[in-house]
């Protein structure tokens, strides 16, 4: 039947016919079989309408062809795990930060099954959701208090309706930012119900320009980490302690948004210094709010330190129970936290420890890599720059090296090839050269790379 040419329209196999062929059991199988009859479905109805306009024959190992890979392409929207050697660690596009396996070991006994995330073990009945993880952010951060939504932009929509729903909200010009997916501040404003009161300009804002703007219509003052880009040159930002004391001076809460976030220094790994949590707490801010899946190393999560006042007005918010987090992610906040406090962070969160990687480790596994291939001509290992990621610490390069293949390969051609791999690897382009960064790829993945270069120069 594999050679059999269809010459009329009588000729082609019925869905359920071609669903059963031995020769589609693997790809049939792949996928639900709801989907794998509608794919069966699309395939003969494109084929025969391109049957009935040339009145060519086709074979019908050509059409077993096209639902193989119309089955493939409805697999590969399908979350699954790849190979980031795009030298961006926090990559947005990439699941954000890698979980280490320490975390995600540590939390299966707590989400398989039941479990107690709401129910008060000591008591015997119905509890709060995440004290401990709640518990652990407030220590870490120095904060009275501190709770829990499913991102940071939902955390700054919370604070904003819970406190300056159809009030002024003051933000300079200069931090009305963009974050990823098209989502920018003033939206953000705009939907929580609070009315934005841009103060300054876009390169310079001074502590009077807040002063003149309060009224008794200012619910808050907004301070937003510009986490993701630089300004340079003729500029000036109010820093946040003058601009707390501005707030109580008026009895108006100060909001810091720090986006990214950070528990630790980055200056020794990263020669910049990232504004961290604490200090932001240290300063005064009324509420701090970041993200749990960039610089911090966890799960998806928008977390809020501050006052105890001001933590509980959010928690009676009607809008916090759809915007509150499962038993999944508290699980794994708790475990990420904890590693913070016990200043282990470096060898058990999987950001740190891939920042940490030094330079002479990254070229030794290239060259090694370049060795076990037999030093192809047109490959080399070279010194590049990697950079953080997920909207933080957007020009600060950090030493990496990389697999670069040399002009003679066409380069858009390689980074497809291996973007179609079983495991797809995810490299970038630049000066017409693929680079595979070694900075993000694991060490356990180095044979599965080494092999994928070895089968895409087989193929050149």
């Amino acid at each position: 039947m594999a050679g059999k040419v269809i010459k009329q329209l009588r000729d082609f196999p019925s869905v359920e016919e071609l669903l059963q062929s031995g020769k589609l059991v693997g790809a049939v199988s792949s996928v639900p079989r709801p989907v794998a009859a509608d794919v069966v479905k699309e395939v003969v109805a494109d084929v025969k309408s391109e049957f009935k306009r040339r009145g060519a024959a086709i074979s019908l190992t050509e059409i077993h062809n096209k639902i193989r890979d119309r089955i493939r392409s409805y697999r590969r929207r399908e979350i699954s795990r790849v190979i980031n050697a795009t030298g961006i660690v926090v990559h947005t596009n990439l699941g954000r930060a890698p979980l280490s396996e320490s975390i995600f070991d540590a939390v299966k006994t707590t989400v398989v099954g039941y479990g107690n995330i709401e129910y008060d073990l000591q008591s015997g009945s119905r509890g709060k959701r995440g004290p401990s993880c709640e518990a652990y952010l407030a220590r870490l951060s120095g904060a009275e208090n501190a709770t829990v939504v499913n991102n940071c932009a939902a955390a700054l929509l919370i604070i904003l309706n819970t406190f300056a729903n159809r009030k002024k909200v003051i933000i300079s010009r200069g931090e009305l930012v963009q974050i990823g997916g098209g989502f920018r501040i003033p939206d953000i404003l705009k939907k929580s119900g609070a009315r934005l009161c841009e103060v300054g300009t876009t390169n310079i804002t001074n502590l009077s320009d807040y002063a003149d703007a309060i009224d008794d219509k200012t619910a808050l003052i907004l301070r937003v980490h510009q986490s993701n880009f630089i300004q340079r040159g003729f500029t000036d930002q109010v820093k946040l302690k003058p601009l707390v004391a501005l707030g109580r001076k008026h009895g108006v809460p100060v909001v810091n948004d720090l986006g990214s976030g950070v528990f630790v220094s980055t200056r020794k790994l990263l020669g910049y210094n990232e504004p961290t949590v604490q200090q932001s707490v240290r300063d005064g801010a009324d509420l701090t709010c970041f993200s749990g899946d960039k610089m911090l190393g966890g799960c998806q999560a928008g977390l809020i330190v501050g006052s105890d006042e001001h933590i509980k007005k959010i928690r009676k918010n009607a809008l916090f129970r759809t915007l509150r987090v499962d038993k999944i992610v508290f699980s794994m906040l708790e475990k990420m936290l904890a590693f913070y406090l016990n200043d282990d962070w470096m060898t058990n969160i999987k950001v740190w420890s891939i920042l940490s990687l030094s330079e002479s480790e990254l070229y030794r596994r290239g060259k090694d890599l370049l060795k076990k291939l037999g030093n192809p001509r047109g490959i080399s290992v070279e010194a590049t720059g990697a950079y953080v990621g997920g909207g933080a610490l957007p020009e600060s390069s950090i030493p990496s090296v990389s697999i670069v293949f040399s002009p003679q390969f066409n380069a858009t051609t390689l980074l497809k090839k291996f973007r179609d791999m079983p495991v797809p690897i995810i490299g970038r382009i630049d000066d017409d050269r693929l680079i595979l960064d070694l900075k993000a790829v694991d060490e356990t993945d180095l044979p599965y790379l080494t092999d994928a270069i070895s089968s895409v120069l087989d193929e050149a």
